[in-house]
């Protein structure tokens, strides 16, 4: 299995891999043409000429990012997939000096233990005021939202804490 950038070519792949879980509510839905938007935020794992998994980085804010549609084939589940997607996600976010990584999830145990933690989603003012405020279940999430604090966070709390 290969861990690598999402190309114009896997689009398909991932839009279904995507939609499968969106039918069952388990995520929000994208479009062809959203994924064309932002592939330059995804990571696909592939297995032979197969995308069997994917998920996106997107910035939201100097300081914040978000893994978005993390999916893994059903058939490939329970092999790592997910953790290696998240694992280059996060190791991507700290190079690009971003100190949050969100994901907004279902799968809490899966994120907890990755090293994320829950977190109020009231703490997270560019993410509602930038995606959430136009989402379906705005009023009524159901999603449990969960932050890793990269070495870069560590970074700054250990200069302020010296800084005092």
């Amino acid at each position: 299995m290969d861990i690598r950038k999402a190309t114009m070519d896997d689009v398909d792949d991932m839009q279904q891999l995507i939609q499968h879980y969106a039918d069952q509510g388990l995520m929000l839905p994208r479009t062809h043409r959203s994924l064309y938007e932002h592939l330059q935020c995804f990571t696909v794992a592939v297995s032979g000429q197969r995308v069997v998994g994917c998920a996106g980085l997107h910035i939201l804010w100097r300081d914040l990012a978000e893994i978005r549609s993390l999916a893994v084939h059903p058939m490939c589940q329970g092999q790592g997939i997910g953790r290696k997607l998240v694992e280059r996600l996060t190791a991507e976010a700290e190079a690009l000096g971003i100190a949050q990584v969100l994901s907004l999830t279902y799968q809490t145990v899966f994120f907890e233990k990755l090293g994320f933690r829950v977190v109020e989603k009231h703490t997270l003012p560019h993410k509602v005021w930038k995606d959430c405020i136009y989402c379906k279940k705005f009023n009524h999430c159901d999603e449990t939202a969960m932050i890793y604090y990269t070495h870069v966070a560590q970074a700054c709390q250990t200069r302020q804490a010296e800084s005092v």
